[in-house]
């Protein structure tokens, strides 16, 4: 067990028991989301019983102790983390906690268009916006949603905004997007777009779906070396993507492989859930409660201490290459 010093004086970073430093939270506001897309909700958002998701307040709370363990950025997830009215009033307090130098969000660009400027202006310092295909059809294959051109315009309304560059995720899935590999990479040719490929990882509910379109993300990475992309040194508070740069290209590649040999090793970041549950992997485990700490502003230090407590509990990795994916039904329960 790693034990924290005494509340009120400088806190040790959070690490686990590997020496595993943690500067980053994804930190879920709501499992709804719009979208119905075939590796994450493929018969769309059912809700289970009445939402209880964390308050305005409750979430300040988890930052706030988190800024106090070291974390620097956040990273707001969902679900669609947009479909909450509060949205930007959620990124505007997250963004005036001290400590907290990195505000971000992930969406699937259905209400970017519209809300980008508002975003920025509250405090939104980093966008991921989900298209999976360049390709208006193959995109609603995916997604259920014929939503590409309006994606495509929030991407627009965000440079416009003033995001200087803007992440896109595309999961990478064989014999329906991985064909595209060059029509992205036009794409990004003249744009600031770090293009992130992520490997379908197996989930609860997806088995047919990932033993029919799984491919692995070296096959791309094998490409990119061939064309003289070379690899970009990772930041201590950098996701897990290992990015790729081209002298002749304005936007990176970015690929995320959960399946590679050692992929945990650099691990910095935790999660919390929509309803207060801290999750010390995206698989395996059923996560730690915190809610009952986070209704007072002066229940921080034992906010801490259950956070110091449990990181014995992480693991080395996620076990995903063994088919393990322990309690995790699908990306949207707990953020991705």
């Amino acid at each position: 067990m790693v034990k924290p010093p005494v509340f009120g004086k400088v806190f040790m970073q959070l690490q686990d028991q590997f020496s595993r430093k943690f500067y980053y939270l994804r930190l879920s506001i709501t499992d709804v989301c719009n979208f119905k897309c075939n590796y994450c909700l493929p018969d769309g958002y059912k809700a289970e019983g009445k939402p209880e998701f964390l308050a305005r307040d409750e979430l300040r709370r988890i930052v706030t102790g988190f800024a106090e363990m070291g974390t620097e950025k956040v990273r707001i997830t969902g679900g669609e983390p947009s479909l909450r009215k509060d949205f930007t009033d959620i990124i505007s307090d997250i963004s005036a906690i001290p400590k907290i130098n990195k505000v971000a969000t992930t969406t699937n660009g259905f209400n970017l268009e519209k809300y980008a400027q508002e975003w920025r202006d509250a405090g939104l310092d980093a966008l991921n916006v989900s298209i999976d295909s360049l390709d208006a059809r193959m995109f609603r294959q995916i997604t259920g949603k014929n939503m590409l051109h309006k994606v495509m315009g929030g991407l627009d309304a965000a440079f416009t905004a003033g995001f200087e560059t803007v992440k896109v995720n595309t999961v990478l899935m064989r014999n329906l997007n991985d064909i595209e590999l060059g029509d992205f990479l036009n794409w990004i040719k003249t744009r600031p777009i770090q293009l992130r490929f992520i490997e379908l990882m197996q989930t609860g509910d997806n088995q047919a779906l990932f033993d029919k379109h799984h491919v692995s993300g070296e096959s791309i990475r094998d490409k990119l070396r061939l064309q003289g992309w070379v690899s970009k040194v990772r930041g201590k508070a950098d996701g897990p993507a290992q990015v790729f740069v081209h002298p002749d290209y304005i936007g990176e590649i970015g690929l995320i492989m959960p399946y590679e040999k050692d992929f945990c090793s650099t691990c910095n970041r935790l999660r919390v859930s929509t309803k207060g549950r801290l999750h010390l992997c995206l698989f395996g485990e059923e996560g730690v409660e915190l809610r009952d700490l986070l209704q007072e502003d002066n229940q921080q230090s034992e906010l801490i201490t259950r956070v110091f407590d449990h990181m014995s509990d992480k693991k080395s990795t996620h076990f995903l290459q063994q088919g393990i994916t322990a309690n995790t039904p699908h990306l949207a329960s707990i953020g991705g």
